[in-house]
């Protein structure tokens, strides 16, 4: 039953009490007009569990803005949701349209930084972030006393003489609980073998990331990407005010997983009112790496925790490792990755509490 308000309803009770369901809880479609931003299609979920966010359907179906009870839980860029006819693949040209938000996957058939590889000239994380999704649709239904709402859609990464590679995600809610669930099911529609990266690139910020927040994982091993992020391991879990000074620093954590194969981590701050947590729960044997992206500069004070099939060094980098990820034609894999919110002493104990066990 959905719990709203501190109460338990049942499906007839609470319809008893509204006019339509959206009094509570739902999903509206919409159009941004603003700035850059002007005619970015989107999706607004409201749970009615206090986690609301929205799915931008222009910019890869990925998750924008999020907030929990009126408290923000993604960082969010300078550059604000772009619409993707600005984007810039060449380089770095990703990051002038790269607004940060809860999620923002980078693939599918390269990630990480720019570079050679063979005789493609890659630039940073991929296109799907900005493919334009297409049969889109959005909708909820009850079932049974749990009230479902989802939205969808497909990009395809393609061209003439390249590569055809799909992805249909879906992005569900329930009613009255603080988690979304965000599921791809990715596949090669050409005829011969595809490189296939990706990399939920999932981006918390003020206030929830903040001095007195801690990064949890069930972690074996933490190395850090380049000699600046090596020489900070020890402080790679802990986070301080912003500082001017400060570079980015990116760390591996190789993880634990239950015997199903599934690993959660968290971002706690039990400073923040009566402490709030968010955290991540995914496969492990989809996606075997974690990188943590630690920026604690002005502007630019964030933490990116990303589950991937690859790190971030680039295709070359994965190819050399013996690392890259094949799909060989018709093959489809699927990826799934739940967003939950622990309130308050108790559940953040819950939630420890889990990942120590795993």
């Amino acid at each position: 039953m959905p719990k709203l308000f501190g109460k338990e309803y049942t499906r007839d009770q609470l319809m008893q009490r509204v006019g339509r369901i959206e009094q509570v809880a739902g999903v509206e479609r919409m159009v941004l007009a603003e700035g850059n931003s002007t005619g970015v299609e989107a999706f607004r979920f409201r749970t009615g569990g206090g986690l609301d966010f929205s799915v931008l359907a222009s910019r890869g179906m990925d998750i924008g803005a999020a907030s929990y009870r009126e408290t923000p839980l993604a960082w969010e860029s300078s550059t604000g949701p772009a619409h993707p006819s600005q984007f810039e693949p060449e380089d770095l040209g990703w990051l002038k349209t790269f607004h940060g938000g809860l999620f923002c996957t980078c693939g599918l058939t390269y990630a990480g930084a720019p570079g050679p590889d063979g005789d493609d000239n890659l630039g940073l994380h991929g296109q799907i972030s900005h493919i334009q999704a297409g049969h889109v649709s959005s909708g909820a239904g009850w079932s049974g006393d749990q009230y479902i709402m989802y939205a969808e859609g497909e990009m395809r990464e393609t061209t003439v003489f390249g590569p055809n590679v799909v992805m249909k995600r879906t992005v569900t809610a329930v009613m009255g609980e603080p988690e979304l669930r965000v599921t791809d099911v990715v596949r090669n529609d050409g005829f011969k073998p595809q490189e296939h990266m990706i990399l939920y690139h999932c981006n918390l910020g003020f206030p929830v990331m903040d001095a007195d927040t801690e990064l949890v994982t069930p972690r074996e091993t933490i190395e850090g990407r380049d000699p600046y992020s090596q020489d900070t391991i020890s402080r790679a879990s802990r986070f301080a005010v912003p500082d001017p000074a400060v570079d980015e620093r990116v760390y591996y954590h190789e993880l634990t997983a239950d015997a199903d194969g599934m690993t959660t981590v968290a971002l706690v701050n039990r400073g923040l009112g009566d402490g709030l947590a968010v955290s991540f729960t995914w496969d492990i044997n989809a996606l075997p790496f974690l990188s943590q992206w630690k920026f604690s500069g002005q502007g630019t004070y964030v933490t990116g925790i990303e589950p991937g099939n690859c790190h971030v060094t680039g295709r070359a980098s994965e190819r050399d490792r013996g690392t890259l990820q094949v799909l060989e034609p018709g093959e489809e894999r699927t990826y799934e990755i739940t967003m939950g919110v622990a309130d308050g002493k108790r559940e953040i104990d819950g939630l420890l509490k889990r990942i120590k066990a795993i």
